[in-house]
């Protein structure tokens, strides 16, 4: 109808700029089928979830022609986003960096990740067995299984991680600035309170220094 001229509207301003996949259509590329165990166990560890703190979504964000990447991971209840300027798009330097992060935590605060099944999350284990964390992986070609977690990377890309980016070189410093100025954000879903408001209920504030 958009195409027609039907309501006079340019669907090129619409999140997607026209461009839609078909009905049935599962994306394959980048990807290694199965990587582990599928979201509908996380359903049964954790019944509750959403409704519980902890639990987060992640994924990668490339730059132009795939050069360079980012690595997002979002809080379910809070919302609030976490970015890891990882540069490369592969599972050592993912695993480094995820890592790192992790780290910084005190154990146990995350409780799960659920990914994205792209290859660069291959080494998973890793990660799962040091810091004693249940991961699941979304259905290949199944990105609303990970609503949440698109929907912030959208976000990030209009807040200034375009795609006419090279992501191979991005300063620590903008990334550190995109990611406080998104998650200082009021949002409806969580009455009108930003996700840092809703992050510091369930966390110290010297915890929460290592966030951002």
């Amino acid at each position: 109808m958009f195409a027609r001229g039907q309501y006079n509207f340019n669907a090129q301003q619409l999140p997607m700029k026209d461009k839609r996949h078909p009905n049935g259509y599962v994306e394959r590329r980048g990807k290694a089928g199965q990587l582990g165990r599928s979201i509908y166990q996380r359903y049964q560890d954790f019944p509750h979830d959403q409704d519980e703190f902890g639990h987060f979504e992640a994924d990668t964000v490339q730059g132009k022609a795939h050069r360079g990447a980012v690595m997002t991971l979002v809080e379910r209840q809070s919302k609030v986003m976490i970015v890891l300027n990882v540069h490369r798009k592969t599972d050592e330097a993912v695993n480094c960096h995820l890592d790192k992060w992790l780290s910084k935590m005190p154990r146990h605060l995350v409780k799960s990740i659920t990914f994205d099944n792209g290859k660069e999350f291959a080494g998973w284990r890793d990660i799962a067995n040091k810091h004693d964390i249940h991961t699941y992986f979304a259905e290949v070609g199944a990105p609303n299984q990970r609503g949440l977690n698109e929907n912030n990377n959208g976000i990030l890309r209009r807040d200034g991680l375009s795609k006419r980016l090279d992501f191979r070189n991005l300063p620590d410093e903008l990334i550190t600035q995109l990611m406080s100025y998104r998650n200082r954000i009021s949002r409806k879903s969580l009455h009108y309170r930003t996700p840092v408001e809703v992050f510091m209920k369930n966390i110290t504030d010297e915890q929460l220094s290592t966030f951002f």
